[in-house]
């Protein structure tokens, strides 16, 4: 691999190369760094059919030898002339380098895979570029976000305000679009962490709240969104419970009434020899299998009663070997018991006092 000095003159920029955003501190430092020591690392370039040459990478080092006003570059020719080989040279190039945006790199394997230049397979690009399926599929997705959504998009996972990582939007790129920009707005400007905006993407995901309600939620602030998430959630744990009581207790029912059934059925056909107490022994036959609706409820509510055990302290103070994350759950879960007891007990102490 020969490297020769070439006017710098005679070199053009590539403007279809994937890099195309440069820090202008970074710059400075790299100029600094040129003035003092010379330019450490040539450049990679092709001929061109004019005598001229273009960069296939090192675009950057070349604004800055430019800059400088460097008579000459240390340049490396390349041979190659099948453009998507170089495409994807400057790709993998540029994978290495520090400042490769997110959303440039998207855009590089967008254009790799729709260009009708190149129009590569995902498997093919996968395999060249040593990166799974999946990592590039996750950057062309960046692509469904809105140019002001892209302009906060950084590299990293450090939250940071008005900033977006791409762990952060991933939770939203399915949402549609009347929703998907507004909420990584609000996302990077109240700085939510990963895990609150997937509780946040549940809420617009959930076919059970109307679009109407969905676009009034988009007034809301990222902690304003996460508290009508959990009363949400709250709410929807205790209807479920409410509805697998509700069947429970329907099925006792059904049972019981052919239980009834079976018994009246019993009392019926058996022959009973007619004496003095011969009405008596049909009302309570009668009485027996005739439950008001009022004491079959307050009989099932007792057999499903668990018998009463006061927690020991040490149970009571494990409370505090409970994961952070998992404190939250558990609180509202301890919310939701409470409140259906506190239901109960007002409903019973309702009918305690009519019976006196």
């Amino acid at each position: 691999m020969d490297i020769i000095q070439i006017a710098t003159h005679l070199i053009d920029e590539d403007k279809d190369q994937p890099r195309y955003q440069f820090d202008e501190d970074s710059l400075q430092e790299l100029m600094t760094s040129i003035g003092e020591l010379g330019l450490l690392s040539p450049i990679k370039v092709r001929s061109t059919h004019d005598g001229r040459y273009k960069i296939i990478y090192g675009n950057r080092r070349f604004k800055a030898c430019s800059t400088l006003q460097l008579p000459t570059i240390p340049c490396i020719v390349s041979t190659v002339t099948d453009e998507t080989e170089i495409y994807l040279e400057q790709i993998a190039e540029n994978l290495t380098r520090e400042g490769f945006s997110p959303i440039e790199e998207a855009e590089a394997f967008n254009k790799l895979l729709n260009d009708a230049k190149f129009k590569s397979s995902i498997k093919f690009v996968s395999s060249k570029l040593g990166k799974p399926e999946s990592y590039i599929k996750n950057k062309i997705d960046l692509l469904r976000f809105g140019k002001a959504v892209r302009k906060l998009i950084i590299s990293g996972s450090e939250i940071k305000k008005d900033r977006l990582t791409e762990e952060q939007l991933m939770p939203l790129k399915d949402l549609p679009i009347e929703y998907r920009d507004s909420l990584a707005l609000a996302v990077a400007r109240d700085e939510m962490f990963v895990s609150d905006v997937k509780k946040i993407a549940s809420l617009f995901k959930d076919k059970d709240i109307s679009d109407n309600t969905k676009g009034k939620l988009l007034y809301k602030s990222g902690p304003e969104l996460l508290e009508t998430w959990s009363v949400f959630r709250q709410n929807r744990v205790e209807r479920e419970k409410a509805a697998k009581a509700k069947e429970d207790a329907k099925a006792r029912e059904d049972e019981k009434a052919k239980e009834s059934a079976s018994a009246a059925s019993s009392v019926v056909a058996k022959p009973v020899e007619k004496h003095a107490g011969q009405e008596q022994i049909i009302r309570q036959s009668v009485e027996a299998i005739t439950v008001t609706p009022l004491e079959d409820r307050l009989q099932r509510f007792i057999a499903n009663l668990p018998p009463f055990t006061p927690l020991t302290p040490e149970i009571t103070n494990s409370y505090t070997a409970i994961k952070p994350g998992d404190k939250e759950n558990f609180v509202q879960d301890l919310d939701v018991v409470i409140g259906i007891l506190e239901k109960h007990i007002k409903e019973w102490q309702i009918v305690r006092e009519l019976t006196k």
